[in-house]
């Protein structure tokens, strides 16, 4: 079969041999589903339709030849289970066991977004998310964890399909920790022309109410 469609190709020219080399690759693509696409050390691409390991940098390939899902650096099976579960940590500053949580993830080469809760409006939002304010809180998809425990986390990373041991990329870095709650600076105010714009009268200050609770009439 090989050799009589290579007796055919050369009376395709070029361009017909680009068209069915094509046709051929996407017939390929279609009976084997997924394809994948992996780079080797020295930098050289090969393709194969068998799931490669761990440790390799592969990206998996649909119909078209379109790579499957995002986060092309991290390898296949670190890839698929940061794809299926998110890890999520909510943390604290001067919080020990938070630390000690941060620093498994970390060594563990787990990819990790960390929301820290240092405001009101932060204590407000984690207790919304988990109903109650303790920290460290981890989740792993929807899995939620309250507190540390070395043996707890481990388990549900494995449970997940995390790699036991750090498999990423030297070159990865997981995005920097953000306020669990984003506060929107407020809006500049437009400059106005002092000549021509009115001014206001200023306000009558009235004496603070006195409070037998709140002496010093602290505002929050």
């Amino acid at each position: 079969m090989n050799k009589v469609i290579l007796k055919f190709i050369p009376a395709f020219g070029a361009m017909g041999a680009a068209v069915f080399s094509a046709s051929l690759l996407l017939s390929f693509s279609a009976q084997a589903q997924t394809i994948y696409k992996v780079v080797g050390a020295d930098g050289k691409i090969s393709f194969s339709d068998k799931p490669p390991a761990a440790s390799a940098n592969a990206t998996a390939l649909g119909a078209g030849g379109k790579a499957i899902g995002g986060g092309g650096t991290l390898p296949f099976e670190l890839r698929q289970a940061a794809g299926k579960y998110p890890v999520t940590l909510y943390s604290a500053n001067n919080c020990g066991p938070c630390g000690s949580g941060r620093a498994l993830l970390t060594s563990r080469g787990v990819p990790f977004t960390e929301k820290t809760v240092t405001t009101a409006e932060d204590s407000e939002a984690l207790q919304r998310i988990s109903g109650d304010n303790s920290l460290p809180f981890l989740t792993i998809g929807s899995q939620q964890i309250r507190g540390f425990a070395d043996s707890e986390w481990t388990q549900y990373l494995d449970a997940a399909g995390y790699p036991k041991s750090s498999v990423l990329p030297p070159s990865y870095r997981n995005p920097a920790a953000a306020p669990l709650v984003e506060l929107q600076k407020a809006e500049p105010v437009a400059k106005t022309d002092d000549a021509k714009a009115p001014r206001a009268p200023a306000p009558v200050s009235q004496p603070p109410a006195e409070n037998s609770s709140n002496p010093a009439g602290i505002k929050f």
